[in-house]
């Protein structure tokens, strides 16, 4: 199954080439270095449109519908590493989707049309320390002041936040329910009372710059608010969507590649006389793996059809979500444990999957959540069983 025309494939090959010859020759500079120059990369991508696919062409996007930016995620994956497509995520499809949605005409002119052309770099402004996957406990406030916000609070794990021009921040801005108290609202990382006091040191995604930023009296107009004052919430669950089915495809071809690897070391390497690979065991091992994979194509594939005709795929982004991050966590522990002590080595690219691929069962929305999620759509909560 195949959600993708000629045209589809046709920005995979031009995404893919500029992934060929100008991003994976540095990967591991990157990966070393702690960080990738994101203004640089994200020009490369912009100046073909891939930054902006779903945006409305009066902001320099191609207008184009969902099935193009799962495309696009879905290669991403063949950069050999996780940090740097994790990062482009976040600027086309976790802190614009809002943005381009319910954002003023000045608004999105000011940030929206140079995050397309990837002469901005954005962030996306909700976990805290004590608020990660339960958004709704965020403490950071933005009151107001004459035509100003007056945003005071911190955010943590913030992809981006070191290189970031701007950050789609969800802030408390009443003190009335939790789900409506809340409002999005662009605040540029230049403006006097925001301090990044520290990039952050992760097991993996090596090379995607996390900061952890605080605010402290910051000044924002009100303009810069996104939509309607106390939609903050509604919006981000709405962002989320996109979020969780971008996540999923973007670590389809990261395990098509773990399990293709697998077996040509298996395939090379003999112990006790035979290759690796000619114990049944690890031939249908890596069988079953490959099926798993294309069970969960289908799966996304089926959400983006619908997502982009249209329809909630609230139950089926969240269950791609959850497997997905489950199932590149199982592959490669399983593709490790054949190279043996090679597969302990930083050097073999299996290593680095284990290590970027464990956040995808964290970051937006751990397999918790998702669960829950999932158990509330299917009427198995507390709430609606005593009702």
């Amino acid at each position: 199954m195949t959600i993708y025309t000629p045209d589809h494939l046709e920005l995979q090959r031009s995404a893919r080439k500029l992934i060929e010859s100008e991003i994976n020759p540095h990967v591991d500079e990157w990966e070393h270095a702690g960080i990738f120059p994101a203004h640089e990369v994200f020009s490369k991508f912009g100046a073909l449109g891939l930054l902006g696919i779903t945006k409305p062409k009066e902001f320099g996007g191609l207008e184009l519908d969902y099935t193009y930016s799962v495309a696009f995620a879905e290669v991403l994956g063949e950069i050999t590493c996780g940090g740097v497509p994790l990062a482009i995520g976040v600027q086309t499809d976790m802190c614009t989707p809002a943005l381009s949605l319910h954002g003023s005409d000045a608004l999105r002119a000011e940030f929206l049309s140079p995050s397309i052309s990837g002469d901005y770099v954005g962030c996306i402004g909700v976990s805290e320390p004590s608020a990660g996957s339960d958004v709704s406990r965020i403490k950071t406030t933005a009151r107001k002041d004459g035509d100003d916000y007056v945003i005071d609070g911190g955010k943590l794990w913030i992809t981006n936040g070191a290189q970031a021009d701007w950050m789609c921040m969800l802030a408390n801005t009443s003190d009335g329910p939790p789900h409506k108290s809340k409002s999005l609202i662009v605040v540029p990382l230049k403006s006097p009372g925001v301090t990044i006091p520290r990039k952050l040191d992760k097991l993996g995604m090596r090379c995607s710059d996390t900061a952890q930023i605080f605010f402290d009296g910051v000044r924002v107009p009100q303009r810069n608010r996104i939509g309607e004052e106390g939609m903050g919430f509604i919006y981000q669950m709405q962002q989320f969507q996109e979020e969780r089915m971008w996540a999923a495809a973007s670590v389809l071809r990261p395990m098509d590649r773990a399990v293709q690897e697998a077996i040509d070391y298996t395939g090379a390497r003999i112990a006790f006389g035979k290759r690796i690979l000619d114990n049944q065991s690890v031939r249908f091992r890596l069988s079953e793996l490959q099926t798993k994979i294309e069970m969960l194509r289908s799966l996304i594939y089926r959400a983006v059809q619908e997502y982009a005709s249209g329809a909630d795929v609230t139950t089926l982004a969240s269950m791609a979500k959850l497997s997905a991050g489950r199932l590149v966590r199982e592959v490669a522990d399983a593709c490790l444990q054949y190279y043996g002590g090679m597969g302990f080595m930083n050097e073999t690219p299996i290593s680095r999957l284990y290590r970027d691929g464990r956040v995808a069962s964290i970051g937006g929305g751990a397999d918790e959540v998702m669960l829950e999620i999932i158990s509330k759509r299917l009427g198995m909560s507390d709430k609606q069983r005593k009702a």
